[in-house]
C-alpha cells in the first residue's frame, strides 16, 4: 500500500512540473496583480529530449492573488525537441502529461501527448475541461522523432 502511495505521489508530481519562463501583463489592477499572459515550460516526464512551452492567460486581481479566480479556457502550445529524444520506458499511446487546476474547484488546463506511431510523432494537445462543460478551444503540436529512434508502447 505505501509503494502504491509513493507511486501515484511522483506521477501527481511529475505531471503538475511547469516553470514559468516569463509572462506580460495585460490589464492593471489597483488591488491585487495584474491580468497577464504566461509562458511555462513542461517537460515531458515520458520522453527525455522534449519540451512544450504553453502561453496561457492568469487572472489577477483580489480573486486571483487568493486563488478564487477563474483562469481563461484559451491557451497556445508549441512542443519541440530540446535534447536528445530518448524514451526509457514504454508510453501510452494517449496519455496525459500535464494537468493544472485553473479554477476554485471544476476547471482544469490539460495536456495530452499522443503517439502517431504511422509517421513517428509525438502530438501535444492542450485543452480545458470543466465537470460540467468544457470548452472546445485546444492548440496542438508535433515532434517528429528520428527514426532511428525507437517509441515503446505499452
Amino acid at each position: 500500500m505505501r509503494r502504491l502511495a509513493c507511486s501515484l505521489l511522483l506521477v501527481f508530481a511529475s505531471l503538475a512540473h511547469a516553470e514559468e519562463i516569463g509572462s506580460v501583463d495585460t490589464v492593471f489592477k489597483f488591488i491585487g496583480p495584474d491580468h497577464k499572459i504566461v509562458v511555462e515550460a513542461h517537460d515531458d516526464p515520458g520522453v527525455n529530449g522534449v519540451t512544450c512551452y504553453m502561453s496561457r492567460a492568469r487572472t489577477g486581481g483580489i480573486s486571483g492573488a487568493l486563488g478564487l479566480a477563474e483562469d481563461k479556457a484559451e491557451a497556445s502550445i508549441a512542443c519541440r525537441q530540446t535534447g536528445p529524444i530518448s524514451i526509457p520506458k514504454p508510453i501510452k499511446a494517449q496519455e496525459e502529461v500535464f494537468s493544472e487546476r485553473i479554477s476554485l474547484v471544476f476547471k482544469r488546463l490539460r495536456i495530452v501527448r499522443m503517439v502517431d506511431a504511422k509517421r513517428h510523432s509525438l502530438v501535444y494537445l492542450t485543452y480545458s475541461d470543466r465537470l460540467i462543460e468544457g470548452s472546445p478551444q485546444n492548440s496542438v503540436a508535433v515532434v517528429a522523432v528520428d527514426r532511428a529512434t525507437p517509441i515503446p508502447l505499452r
